[in-house]
Order: C-alpha cells, then sequence, then structure tokens
C-alpha cells in the first residue's frame, strides 16, 4: 500500500531526530581518554530526551506556535527543573553515590549539563518546523496562482464566443457562402482553447497559428472598410509562451476600430523572436471621443494584465499608447526563463 505524503513526512522526521540525537549523544559522551560508552551516560542521555521530546511534541504545537509564549517559557523552565532533580536527586544517587551524589552542585551547575542538548535537540526541530511550513507556503501560493490563472484563463472562452457566435449567426441569415469556413475556423479556436490550452506553457508556434484563426474571423467584423496586416519572424518550434496572451489585444483592436470608424480602418499586428526576445506589436486606428476610456479600462485588458504578472512578472514589459487616433500595445516577453 502506498504511503501518503503525510506518513512520508514522518518517517523522515523521525529518521532525522534518531540521527541527530545519536551524533549529539556521540559529542556530549566520547571521552578520548575512555571512548566505550557507559550505561550512565544513555541513562543520562534518555533524561535529557524525555525533556526534549515533551518541548518539541507537547509545548511547541500547543503553546509556542499558538503565539502562547509565555505559558511555554514558564513551562519549559519547570520541565528543565524538573530534568535537573531527576538527574541530581535520582540518577546520580544511582550512579555516583559515593562522590557527585553526596553533594547537590546546585542548579546552575545541572543547568550546564542539561540546556546544551535541550537546546540543540529542540532548536533543530524548531527549524525542521520552520522549513517544513515553508514549503507547505510555497505549496499553497503555487495553488492559489494556479486556479487564479486558470480562472483567468476561463473568462476569454465566453467573450470570444459569444462575439464570434453573433457574426455567424448574421452571415447565417444571408446564406453567405463564408458560413463554412467561419464554422471550421471557430471550431478549431475554440478546440484550442478548450482542450490545448491546459497546460501552463505551449508551442509559440501553434498559439500564432490559432491566432492567426482567430485574426480571419475578427476581420469579419470590419468587412471591407480597412486593411488587416499580420507578420511573424524568428518563431522556431523550440520557442513556447503561456497560451491566449496575445489575442485580448487583437480582440480589443477590432473591436474598437470596428466600432468607431466607419472606413479608413488599419489594424496591424506583428510578432517578433530575436534571441528568445519575444516582441509583440499591435496597432489600431480609433476614433478618441467615441471610445478612449473604454479602451484602456476593460476587463479583458486587466484580465491579461493580471496574467502576465502572475506568469512573467519580471520578465515581460507591457507598453500602452494612443495618439493622433492610433492605439498601440507593444509587449515584449523573455522566452527563455519559461522555455
Amino acid at each position: 500500500m502506498a504511503l501518503s505524503g503525510k506518513q512520508v513526512q514522518i518517517i523522515w522526521e523521525v529518521l532525522f531526530q534518531l540521527c541527530l540525537h545519536c551524533v549529539v549523544f556521540i559529542f556530549f559522551s566520547f571521552d578520548k581518554n575512555n571512548p566505550t560508552i557507559r550505561e550512565y551516560q544513555i541513562v543520562f542521555f534518555v533524561n535529557y530526551a524525555i525533556t526534549v521530546a515533551v518541548t518539541n511534541y507537547v509545548l511547541l504545537p500547543r503553546l509556542f506556535y499558538t503565539k502562547k509564549y509565555w505559558q511555554f517559557i514558564v513551562i519549559f523552565l519547570l520541565i528543565i527543573l524538573l530534568t535537573i532533580v531527576i538527574e541530581e536527586f535520582v540518577l546520580e544517587q544511582v550512579y555516583f553515590p559515593d562522590t557527585r551524589g553526596k553533594r547537590f552542585q546546585g542548579f546552575f551547575v545541572g543547568l550546564l549539563d542539561v540546556a546544551p542538548i535541550v537546546l540543540i535537540l529542540s532548536g533543530m526541530k524548531l527549524a525542521w518546523d520552520i522549513i517544513r511550513k515553508q514549503q507547505e507556503l510555497e505549496m499553497l501560493r503555487s495553488t492559489v496562482k494556479e486556479s487564479e490563472l486558470s480562472f483567468l484563463k476561463s473568462q476569454i472562452h465566453p467573450h470570444f464566443l459569444f462575439n464570434n457566435l453573433n457574426n455567424l449567426y448574421s452571415y447565417a441569415l444571408e446564406h453567405s457562402p463564408k458560413t463554412p469556413e467561419i464554422i471550421l475556423e471557430l471550431s478549431s479556436v475554440l478546440r484550442y482553447m478548450l482542450y490545448d490550452c491546459k497546460e501552463a506553457f505551449v508551442s509559440l508556434q501553434e498559439d500564432v497559428k490559432q491566432l492567426e484563426n482567430y485574426i480571419k474571423l475578427s476581420e469579419l467584423q470590419i468587412e471591407e472598410r480597412g486593411q488587416v496586416q499580420f507578420r511573424t519572424s524568428g518563431i522556431t518550434p523550440q520557442h513556447r509562451i503561456a497560451p491566449l496572451l496575445f489575442m485580448v489585444f487583437v480582440e480589443n483592436a477590432f473591436k474598437h476600430s470596428a466600432s468607431s470608424m466607419k472606413d479608413e480602418i488599419r489594424i496591424e499586428i506583428d510578432i517578433t523572436v530575436t534571441d528568445d526576445t519575444l516582441v509583440m506589436t499591435c496597432e489600431n486606428t480609433f476614433m478618441t471621443h467615441s471610445n478612449h476610456r473604454s479602451i484602456n479600462t476593460g476587463i479583458g485588458l486587466q484580465n491579461v494584465k493580471k496574467r502576465l504578472a502572475l506568469i512573467y512578472p519580471d520578465t515581460h514589459q507591457l507598453k500602452i499608447t494612443d495618439h493622433d487616433q492610433i492605439y498601440q500595445v507593444k509587449l515584449t516577453v523573455e522566452l527563455n526563463h519559461h522555455s
């Protein structure tokens, strides 16, 4: 039967504690003049080990980790005191009745014997727990990040689908011969969105290919009212990228050009890769007075900004400018960090 993750952690911790106790015992018990291990050394160390076990598995989780620091300190000192009492008035009376057992040397001397061992073993347990908690925190952050990315990515699907179903409906009503071609292109892009984009990073070639299909679908919005140019260079099969990053910019370019201008629409999209640095430029004409505010505050644009911040936190630049009725998006991404 396969062990669970928690069981594996417990096994590793037990092995770690056993090895650590052996090392500490040998270090404090070894005498170069008499290198043999004697019975009293084992018994004395067991007394310390019991104190360490109570501290590590009772006081730390129930008091220290719950921020009951004063209670932890008081009880910890009492346990140390009890350990010294057991050593001085029980164990030394058994093993050294005629020497050390005849006179109590004081709690300070006893503390010098107990404190180093207890502090080392308990300190290592504290360090172990901190490392484990840090690993759990990293896993939690990763899970939250993946969930947020999935949510942001899922928002693209209905937005795209509704826009293109409206176009398809219009052409179907007119019995346009373009309808079968539109259905094929729409089917290809949807298949890519729903099935091929489940991975965190996809082939840049495939992503660009589906972007081209998307552009063909979007050209239906402007009909004969302008020109669309789409250029690519430097893309190789080795390049990979987070999927669906470009689609929002292209969608905005078509949407705002088509809605604000009757003719002379111009949309230019360029994707170039040089030395693993991708530069995507998207320019489109628009009428300032009609939709300037909506261009910069759309949900889709905020969505892609969040995705870029999550996936490429320090390896991307997004610059958006508008002047002379030209809206330009320039996205730079370092691909080699996520290939």
